[in-house]
Formats: C-alpha cells, structure tokens, sequence
C-alpha cells in the first residue's frame, strides 16, 4: 500500500517500504526524512555513501551491488572503515544496497520483495 511521507512541508508518495514511487521526488529532505523514519540519523559518511549511490547509478544505470561498494569504499575509507560490516551498521535496516538505495530515492533492488 502506497503512503506518503513529509519533506518539507509536501507530502511525497512512497510504497509501503519508503521507496520513491518517482525518482525526480528525490531530495536531500526526503533522505533525511527517510532516515528519520527508520530511526537513523544521517552522519558524514551516510551523506558520502548516498551520494556515491545516487553517482553511480547517474553513470551505470543500475544500483551499485556491495562488492563494489566495498571496494569503492575500502580505497576512499581504508580496508577497515570500508568494509562490509561497517556499511551495514551504517545502514541497519537492509544494509547499504536496500536502505541505502532507498535513502538515495533509488529503486529496490532486482529480486528485492
């Protein structure tokens, strides 16, 4: 069931999972909005996660799978700070490529229910 969340004063449709039913909706409001709903508040490094998504999807045309993250994110953070486990906790619910996506008003993963 569709639902709708409030950025910035407007209500922007969402599905029953908080993912953008149109991706021009996004906005930086709407990642924090989002986030807030989740119980997540965005840090430095969610902002530079969901901008690499937002990129790399502008780019390639599909979503980023997390090894590429990982490996994107271990050569910018080092092999610590850029690991799978990291990105998950920074990304609780669904880890980097479903929260994180939907945070960056990209659409669900293929094979995501």
């Amino acid at each position: 069931m569709p639902r709708r969340l409030v950025v910035d004063s407007r209500e922007v449709p969402t599905d029953a999972e908080g993912y953008l039913l149109r991706l021009d909706e996004w906005s930086e409001g709407f990642a924090v909005a989002q986030a807030r709903s989740e119980g997540l508040e965005l840090t430095p490094a969610h902002w530079e996660v969901i901008r690499y998504l937002r990129d790399y999807y502008a780019e390639h045309g599909v979503q980023a799978q997390v090894r590429t993250m990982i490996r994107h994110f271990t050569q910018r953070w080092g092999a610590e700070r850029g690991s799978n486990h990291v990105l998950h906790e920074l990304f609780p619910v669904g880890g980097p490529q479903k929260q994180g996506n939907r945070l960056a008003g990209l659409l669900k993963t293929k094979g995501e229910h």
